[in-house]
Parts: structure tokens; C-alpha cells; sequence
């Protein structure tokens, strides 16, 4: 009775560990084998705030402050038929790390995959940037490429506002195996000086015990 109580204990499935408590320090993640430091309040599934390797991982950061959201909040109910305050929703930027895989890197999308689906000429932009409009009918319909032509380094892709609901930039960067996509709101573009440097702190502070290659990795696209 006791070998038999001992095997079904070793042999017996066990259930993961309790998610560590979200108001702990950073966790170390590995990620398309790139390894990162990320505040455990960050990350947006619960079953993720442990230290592992995922195939990807969905975080979100306070703006302009960059701190991780507060654990304890409660999000604030609208008022009945009443939308929510869009204020809520901008004070978010939304980063996104997975594996590369099989993707393409921006750099070389730029000018292997983009150009056939934009127009042939680009339009002023806020603060000074270009906006080269992807085509009707193209996989990217509805979305622009923007970018600073003046300088290359900072390049999104945004979709464009509908109605009441607002348009969206990704900002794509690759270190080595792994992608990071960082969500931000398009109307953010008037600063978009600030937005970069933001994005540039944010992406350091994951990775504080390594440099950030690629940090201007994107070029302007020929015009």
C-alpha cells in the first residue's frame, strides 16, 4: 500500500503555480529567444505573470508615464446608454512581443511588400511627416504609411478614422528573434517627436542590460 500510495503521488498530474502577485518587481520572460525584464502589473493575461518562454506576450503601459497600470483599479462604470470616456482609453499604449517566425521584418517590407499597395505620390502630414496612402482594394485598404521623410527612424502603420472610432498606429521593431508592436492612438501623431522617444524609453526599459539594436532601422520609403 505504501509503493502504491508513493507512485500514484509522483505520477499524480499537478496543476501550474498561483501567477505571481501583480504588484511584484519585473519578471524575466523569454520570448522568440530574446529574454526580457517586464513589470508583472504589465502583462495582461494573469496566467502569464510568471517567469517563462511564450510565443507571445500582450502588455500595457500608462501614457505619458510609462508605468504599469495599477492592479488594484477598478475600471469605472459608464452611465446607462452612455459610451465610455475615450480619455480612458488613450492613456493606454499597448505593446505587443511574439515571435518573428516566418514575418518580415519592417525594414525590408518597406521595400519589398509596401510599395506595391500605396499610392504613387504621399501628402503632408502632422508635425511634418509623410503620409503615403495604401490603395483601395489592396490587403492594407482603409490604412496609411507614415512617416518622417526628412530624417528615416520613425515609421507606422495607421488606420484611419471611421465614424466614432478613432484610428490606430502600430510601431514595429525587431530584436533579433523577437517582434515588439507597440498600439497607439493615430491623433497622437501631432507629437509624434515625444511618441518616439517614448517608445525608445519604453523598449530600453525592457531590455535594461542590453542594447537595443535597430533602433533606426526603418528607412523612409522612396518617394
Amino acid at each position: 500500500m505504501l509503493a502504491t500510495g508513493y507512485i500514484m503521488y509522483v505520477l499524480w498530474p499537478r496543476w501550474p503555480g498561483a501567477a505571481a502577485d501583480p504588484t511584484a518587481p519585473s519578471l524575466p520572460v523569454t520570448v522568440g529567444g530574446v529574454t526580457f525584464n517586464v513589470p508583472t502589473a504589465a502583462i495582461r493575461a494573469p496566467m502569464q505573470r510568471r517567469p517563462g518562454t511564450y510565443d507571445r506576450l500582450d502588455l500595457s503601459f500608462q501614457w505619458p508615464s510609462l508605468e504599469p497600470p495599477d492592479a488594484n483599479a477598478k475600471p469605472a462604470l459608464p452611465a446607462q446608454d452612455k459610451l465610455p470616456a475615450p480619455s480612458a482609453i488613450l492613456e493606454r499604449i499597448f505593446v505587443t512581443i511574439a515571435a518573428g517566425g516566418s514575418s518580415v521584418p519592417p525594414a525590408e517590407r518597406v521595400y519589398t511588400i509596401y510599395p506595391r499597395y500605396t499610392s504613387a505620390e504621399g501628402s503632408p502630414g502632422p508635425g511634418g511627416l509623410t503620409i503615403l496612402a495604401f490603395r483601395d482594394g489592396t490587403p492594407y485598404q482603409g490604412e496609411d504609411l507614415i512617416y518622417d521623410g526628412e530624417t528615416p527612424g520613425f515609421l507606422v502603420r495607421c488606420t484611419r478614422t471611421v465614424g466614432i472610432t478613432p484610428g490606430t498606429c502600430l510601431y514595429e521593431r525587431w530584436i533579433e528573434g523577437a517582434r515588439i508592436v507597440i498600439r497607439f492612438p493615430r491623433d497622437w501623431l501631432g507629437d509624434w517627436h515625444s511618441v518616439a522617444r517614448n517608445i525608445e524609453r519604453l523598449i530600453a526599459s525592457l531590455r535594461p542590460s542590453a542594447s537595443v539594436p535597430g533602433a533606426a532601422q526603418h528607412e523612409a520609403p522612396s518617394r
